[in-house]
């Protein structure tokens, strides 16, 4: 479980919790709050810890008997241990990409709620999960039908996507829909975005996410990296990848096809029903929250995005649709924006602007490799914090 204190960190423990008979966690990984960590290692009898940072803060719980690694190295280290057979991957951001990356190569089934990994990396991930894929069918142990589950995606969306496609045939599906929240501010024109602050951006009217991904929801960016995400996880091109807001969150995503129907998935706006999906396929558990109630449910709308004023979204289809290296470097650029946002040293509107800028002046290409991704994620961010004039 990488990324164990953060919000998917803490409801997937949750979903151990009420499912300790099929479920054992074998190893944690955290970044600032440790002693979280250690106390869900004591609860969960879980011997090996890794802190993502280089100076880790001193706990106040106790370590001892536990092996405790640091830095991102010892993190990595933890997807390559015998008794790991399947790998949570919750890290924000683009350090997420290697973890995923170390995973498929180690041949375990990736749980990814890292939206980065396929953001910058798609074009490594993919091939990697299928030849995942084509070993665990030729183990047996791959389900008889549907998806071998090399690479189960725990978004809410894409977790709606997977399950509208099983049973259905790639080459009949006309097209997918995403759908959005719409954020804090739907409705809203640019003139009265210009001063919001970080505590109205934070202030998400469904979702309880973290706060870089939250912020990324109000501006729609979430949604654009959710296309590129789609994009690779069911080898749709992007003209058939649509968006649709639906403020209720009722409706995670659907799945249009051929002859004009439409599947829809349907759910309570909580987000350990993907994860336990993603974790018990392709068998289903007792549900882990409270089931929606139809009768309760009242009305469900559905409105355009509104790209001209949130344009993020906009700008993350661009590059997805461009591919190369310029998904990295605008992921890269976002990255840099939103936490000057959070920091007051970025205005609201300053996140697309940054982008944009960063995105113009990028020299795009193929990729290669990790350790190009890598330079091409330190130089956009370079040239983001320059943009906002930080050191």
């Amino acid at each position: 479980m990488l990324g164990c204190t953060g919000s998917i960190g803490e409801q997937t423990l949750d979903v151990v919790r009420r499912h300790g008979e099929q479920l054992q966690i074998v190893a944690l990984a955290c970044g600032r709050r440790v002693d979280e960590m250690i106390r869900a290692a004591r609860e969960f009898d879980v011997r090996f810890l890794a802190c993502g940072l280089d100076e880790m803060p001193a706990p106040s719980e106790s370590a001892e008997g536990l092996e405790l690694g640091l830095g991102m190295d010892a993190v990595v280290d933890l997807v390559r241990l015998g008794e790991v057979d399947l790998v949570v991957n919750a890290l924000v951001g683009a350090a997420g990409l290697r973890a995923s990356f170390e995973t498929l190569k180690a041949g375990k089934v990736l749980a990814l709620a890292n939206k980065e990994s396929l953001v910058v990396g798609g074009d490594l991930i993919m091939p990697m999960a299928a030849r995942v894929d084509e070993r665990r069918r030729a183990a047996g142990l791959a389900p008889a039908a549907g998806p071998a589950g090399a690479l189960m995606p725990i978004d809410s969306e894409h977790g709606a996507i997977y399950q509208c496609l099983l049973g259905e045939q790639h080459s009949e599906v006309e097209c997918l829909w995403v759908t959005a929240s719409g954020g804090p501010f739907r409705g809203r024109t640019r003139d009265q975005l210009r001063d919001v602050t970080a505590a109205q951006a934070l202030a998400h009217p469904t979702w309880n996410m973290g706060p870089k991904i939250t912020i990324d929801s109000s501006t729609l960016m979430n949604k654009g990296l959710e296309i590129i995400e789609a994009h690779h996880l069911f080898a749709m091109p992007y003209d058939r990848i649509k968006v649709v807001v639906q403020p209720q969150s009722t409706i995670h995503s659907m799945v249009e096809f051929a002859d004009g129907s439409v599947k829809a998935h349907l759910g309570t706006t909580d987000m350990r029903i993907p994860i336990q999906f993603a974790l018990s396929y392709p068998a289903r558990w007792g549900a882990p929250v409270r089931p929606l109630d139809f009768t309760e449910l009242g009305a469900i709308e559905f409105y355009p995005a509104d790209t001209d004023t949130f344009r993020c979204l906009a700008l993350a289809r661009a590059a997805g649709q461009e591919g190369g290296t310029l998904p990295c470097a605008m992921n890269a650029a976002n990255e840099v924006a939103v936490a000057a946002f959070l920091a007051g040293k970025c205005s609201y509107l300053g996140i697309a602007e940054t982008v944009e800028r960063v995105m113009g002046a990028h020299e795009n290409a193929a990729v290669e490799s990790l350790e190009q991704l890598a330079a091409v994620d330190e130089a956009a961010r370079q040239a983001a914090r320059n943009l906002l004039g930080a050191e």
